[in-house]
């Protein structure tokens, strides 16, 4: 029998190629497409047709701490965007110990993230959106 291993802290993220750490506790990486690869039609008489799409399009949550050095480093970014429009970059989420991974060529900071203070911790939400998402979901390797 064998077990696979998940390992949280072997999760990397990276955004114009500055890694981002900091993670918040519980989900803290939600890849999805904003729309189904395949549409279906289907004809009065039953006859059944799948279109392809060809959106590829998506968004990446990354759920930071506030403490989070990487919440400065994301704001800039974020900053300079809303002033020049010229923050299109790269991002890529790689499990270490598995094999998923999520990548886009061009993603954009959507907005800054909401602000809340508190007397415990509170989170960063940062949502990146692309018009070409590619997720692999390949699993965790088996320790043997």
């Amino acid at each position: 029998m064998t077990v696979a291993t998940y390992q949280p802290d072997f999760v990397t993220v990276a955004f114009a190629g500055i890694p981002i750490t900091g993670f918040a506790p519980g989900t803290f990486v939600n890849a999805a497409r904003n729309n189904d690869s395949w549409n279906l039609s289907v004809g009065s008489g039953g006859d059944a047709t799948r279109a392809k799409s060809g959106d590829k399009s998506g968004r990446v949550t990354i759920t930071l701490l506030g403490s989070s050095a990487s919440n400065a480093s994301l704001s800039a970014l974020a900053a300079v965007d809303e002033k020049a429009g010229t923050s299109v970059y790269p991002l890529l989420v790689k499990d270490l110990s598995g094999a998923d991974v999520v990548t886009a060529g061009t993603a954009w900071i959507v907005k800054p993230p909401d602000l809340e203070k508190s007397n415990e911790e509170t989170n960063r939400e940062w949502i990146f959106e692309t018009d070409d998402l590619e997720i692999v979901a390949g699993g965790n390797v088996p320790v043997t």
